[in-house]
């Protein structure tokens, strides 16, 4: 059994990538998705102190993401996409996976999107509170990514695109990229 094409989709929160990720299994044959999210890794306490020291990404216990990726290759599946925000940068997922995606989206849109799928039933004072810690803290997190997880991916799409464009560009990019892989 031939080892599953594995797609890692990066992006800021908000940029589209759970959405993407979900979309793109829908219309590749015999694929599955893992969310980083739906995890719980040991990693850094304080995330802003992680940006602010360099963002290694290496400081992340990804052992159980790394096992459901192993066990995943055992089974029947063509593609395998990664809901995963690191790219190539954490050395023991990098040898795993085929072919990066981020999903640039401008941060004020990504913002938009966050709220309004965050904080649609929360009070203006939590909005508030989320926009003061961003203008803080968060946005550096972002930027850090657009500085370091972007340049290193395979694939970048505009994310100010709809969701079906998203994803009808990244099926034909990864076929595309596959059959220029296959021919070596």
């Amino acid at each position: 059994m031939k080892k599953p094409y594995i797609i890692a989709i990066a992006g800021v929160s908000g940029g589209g990538k759970t959405a993407a990720a979900k979309q793109l299994a829908s219309k590749l044959p015999r694929s599955m998705v893992l969310f980083f999210d739906d995890y719980d890794f040991e990693g850094p306490e304080n995330i802003i102190e992680w940006v602010d020291k360099g963002a290694d990404c290496n400081e992340w216990n990804l052992d159980p993401l790394i096992q459901d990726i192993k066990n995943r290759t055992r089974e029947a599946f063509d593609y395998l996409i990664l809901d995963y925000p690191f790219a190539y940068k954490h050395y023991r997922t990098s040898e795993w996976i085929d072919c990066t995606v981020f999903i640039d989206t401008p941060l004020d849109v990504a913002m938009a999107r966050r709220i309004i799928r965050d904080f649609s039933s929360r009070s203006a004072k939590d909005i508030l509170h989320d926009m003061e810690n961003y203008l803080t803290q968060g946005r550096r997190g972002y930027e850090e990514m657009l500085k370091t997880i972007k340049p290193d991916s395979d694939i970048i799409v505009d994310g100010k695109q709809s969701l079906s464009n998203i994803t009808d560009e990244l099926y034909e990019r990864i076929l595309n990229d596959q059959s220029f892989r296959s021919q070596f």
